[in-house]
């Protein structure tokens, strides 16, 4: 086991194939090294330093759009996340991600795949491509209804779940919505106290300098405060298909319990 783990540090290969390397070397590190290197596995450690920005985001509903799912897998370069290998790859792990609903990366990332985990799958697959690959994050999100929108071809990906079945070009709409306008928060109350006393101060020190009443001050900084809301709260926001509606105004009584937002 020791010799197995000195083998991973020097390579970056998984446990699997350094077992299967020192096998066929008969327990010689540095043919171990040799063999892996030749299956371009041992390739993935020299890449650690270089940065992942590049990949695609994909998304999925259940049967019954009551559970939704999400999941970024990385490379360096666009021309690698266009790969059938990595493309094909990158749906593997969003049904890892339907079956598994994991709560964390970690959970995801040593998750059985392919006859050994995740992690290990992914550094393999790293070196036959060439490149360093990743996977960020991943979201599972359930509701009364759920939708999920793609856009750009992957590069953003949203789920957003509501608390009863609204019509599905509505909830269609509001996932391109947080597509299209990236909310930070879903509703007023959510924008942190920290963060609504800054703008506030901001607001305030821009009109005094302005030379508006002090009286007149406060009143002002509401008006402002709700034009803030409407663009960072996504309730609050012009619903992109009618800018006389606020995405609240177009939900039939329904409420947005949650939203996960992805984008490269």
């Amino acid at each position: 086991m020791e010799t197995i783990k000195k083998l991973r540090e020097m390579t970056g290969a998984g446990m699997v194939d350094c077992k299967k390397a020192l096998d066929e070397a008969e327990g010689d590190l540095n043919k171990a090294v040799e063999i892996l290197r030749k299956k371009g596995i041992a390739k993935a450690a020299k890449r650690t330093d270089r940065e992942t920005n590049e990949g695609i985001i994909m998304v999925s509903v259940n049967e019954t759009a009551t559970e939704g799912y999400m999941v970024e897998v990385n490379s360096e370069t666009d021309f690698v996340s266009r790969n059938d290998k990595f493309q094909d790859f990158t749906k593997q792990v969003l049904e890892l991600v339907k079956t598994l609903k994991p709560a964390s990366l970690e959970e995801l990332l040593t998750a059985p795949f392919s006859g050994v985990t995740l992690k290990e799958s992914l550094e393999t697959l790293s070196g036959v491509i060439g490149e360093k690959l990743d996977i960020k994050r991943s979201a599972v999100i359930t509701g009364e209804k759920v939708a999920a929108y793609s856009h750009l071809g992957g590069r953003i990906g949203v789920l957003v779940a509501f608390d009863r079945a609204v019509d599905s070009e509505i909830a269609s709409d509001v996932a391109m919505q947080v597509a299209a306008a990236n909310p930070k928060y879903l509703i007023a109350s959510e924008v942190p106290t920290e963060e609504m006393d800054k703008e506030k101060e901001i607001y305030r020190t821009l009109l005094l300098k302005e030379g508006k009443p002090a009286e007149m001050v406060d009143k002002i900084v509401d008006g402002k405060m709700s034009k803030y809301y409407s663009e960072v709260c996504l309730t609050e926001q012009e619903y992109i298909k009618d800018d006389k509606k606020k995405v609240k105004d177009i939900l039939g009584g329904a409420s947005i319990t949650k939203f996960v937002r992805f984008s490269l």
